[in-house]
């Protein structure tokens, strides 16, 4: 039958196929609840810790926001400027395989070459930092003349859409970066911590320097203070709204506050998250946040005990590329999705 051609759905079949027990039924159940999140009109906001733009994570993440697939998001600063910086200086980075037997001698070699290393790939210093930095700088000296104060990640939206417009500036494909995607979707954004940044890093020192002043970007606090009212409206809806979470630290942690923030800090009524998944290889440890198990947040009032959880430990640069082209393709070909989910459950 046409409808419930593999053909039509390709990734989902393979995952409904192959995927049933440890860390591969984590992903397959968490990929199905997802689907029936979103099927059932809810939303789904993101939390991205790690090094996952320099890890080209666009590549689905980009066209998973066009598709209506992902609806908010809280990003560290480096995957913030990283993502832009795959735009402008796709191929002057170089990827190191064999980084695993490297020596203190081979990375100091790298360092010589003006290149920043993120684990096999690296950052061009020249035609990334500095080339940004170009255009970054005059706009904050911009806004401390005219008294404009923004979110961090304002800037960058309006940076990445000029350069969008500019092809003599990018070298990676614009389909590929998901800034851009964000930026084109006005999705909601938080990027705690963001002076944990090589942006962040330059600011503070154009503040020292006296070129600018820190309040032209909005802090950490203003940003929650924001997210009340973006959690809210996110959340408006029946369904409600879900958090997927790569890896653990202040992105993840910042966000999932809102609830139990609105409920006992504002004394607000306030939707719990709808679903919640953590793709992290860190181990469950002693006062660990990103090795917390998903109950622990249900003492912090975070989530629920009926909320659906899921925690794959796993690789995200494996996992996410694989369960957003599923989610895709069941975007693309819901009936064929769902009846092949129908069937892989009988």
């Amino acid at each position: 039958m046409a409808e419930t051609s593999p053909a039509q759905t390709p990734i989902l079949d393979f995952v409904l196929t192959n995927y049933k027990n440890f860390n591969s039924r984590a992903t397959r159940d968490a990929l199905l609840a997802y689907w029936k999140h979103i099927e059932g009109g809810g939303k789904m906001f993101w939390a991205i810790a790690g090094a996952m733009s320099s890890a080209q994570l666009g590549i689905t993440l980009a066209p998973a926001i066009r598709a209506g697939l992902i609806h908010g998001l809280s990003v560290t600063g480096a995957n913030l400027e990283e993502s832009l910086f795959r735009l402008v200086a796709h191929d002057h980075y170089k990827d190191f395989p064999d980084y695993r037997y490297f020596t203190k001698a081979d990375d100091t070699k790298i360092l010589d070459q003006r290149m920043r290393r993120v684990t096999d790939t690296s950052i061009p210093e020249d035609e990334a930092f500095r080339a940004v930095e170009k255009y970054i700088v005059p706009m904050w000296k911009k806004a401390h003349d005219t008294g404009d104060r923004r979110f961090w990640h304002e800037y960058f939206y309006e940076l990445v859409q000029a350069v969008d417009a500019d092809t003599k500036l990018h070298q990676g494909k614009v389909d590929d970066c998901w800034l851009l995607a964000a930026a084109k979707a006005k999705l909601p954004i938080v990027v705690p911590g963001y002076e944990d940044s090589t942006f962040g890093n330059i600011f503070a020192s154009h503040v020292k320097f006296g070129d600018v002043g820190a309040q032209i970007a909005k802090s950490g606090i203003e940003y929650m203070g924001a997210f009340y009212d973006e959690y809210k409206e996110l959340s408006a809806g029946e369904a409600g709204v879900g958090f997927f979470q790569i890896g653990g630290g202040i992105s993840g942690d910042f966000p999932i506050c809102v609830v139990p923030s609105i409920k006992y800090d504002l004394e607000q009524p306030v939707k719990p998250w709808a679903y919640f998944c953590q793709i992290s290889d860190s181990t469950t440890s002693y006062g660990s946040y990103s090795g917390a198990t998903p109950n622990e947040k249900i003492t912090w009032d975070k989530l629920t005990e009926t909320t659906p959880m899921f925690v794959i430990e796993s690789d995200a640069t494996i996992v996410v590329p694989l369960l957003l082209q599923a989610l895709l393709e069941c975007k693309a070909n819901p009936a064929a999705a769902n009846a092949r989910i129908a069937a892989a459950s009988k």
